[in-house]
C-alpha cells in the first residue's frame, strides 16, 4: 500500500531555511510525480513544487526562486529545500502522489516567525 511520511519541519524564523523530506512506498517511486502541497488555517490546500520521474519541477509563484524541489529515485525520497522562509509559509506541508487517486502523507508543521 502507499505510504507517504514526512520530515523536517519545525519552528524557524523569517529569512531561514528548512529542509523537508517525504519517503515513499508501496509503489514504484521512480516514475510518478510527487508533489508538496500546504494548507495554512481557513485557507485551501495549495500545490508548492511538483517533480516529475525525469525531474522536471514546476512551482507555485508565491515560493518561486525561494523554494526547491528534488527527488532520490535510490531513495524513494523526495525533498522540498525551503530558503528565505516568511511569515506566509506557515502552514502543513504535505507530500503528495496520483495513482488513480489521490495520496497524502500525515503533514509536517513549518511554522515561519516574524
Amino acid at each position: 500500500q502507499v505510504q507517504l511520511v514526512e520530515s523536517g519541519g519545525g519552528l524557524v524564523q523569517a529569512g531561514g531555511s528548512l529542509r523537508l523530506s517525504c519517503a515513499a512506498s508501496g509503489f514504484i517511486f521512480s516514475i510518478n510525480v510527487m508533489g508538496w502541497y500546504r494548507q495554512a488555517p481557513g485557507k485551501l490546500r495549495e500545490m508548492v513544487a511538483t517533480i516529475t520521474g525525469g525531474g522536471s519541477t514546476n512551482y507555485a509563484d508565491s515560493v518561486k526562486g525561494r523554494f526547491t524541489i528534488s527527488r532520490d529515485n535510490a531513495k524513494n525520497t523526495v525533498y522540498l529545500q525551503m530558503n528565505s522562509l516568511k511569515p506566509d509559509d506557515t502552514a502543513v506541508y504535505y507530500c503528495n502522489t496520483y495513482r488513480g487517486t489521490a495520496y497524502w502523507g500525515q503533514g509536517t508543521q513549518v511554522t515561519v516567525s516574524s
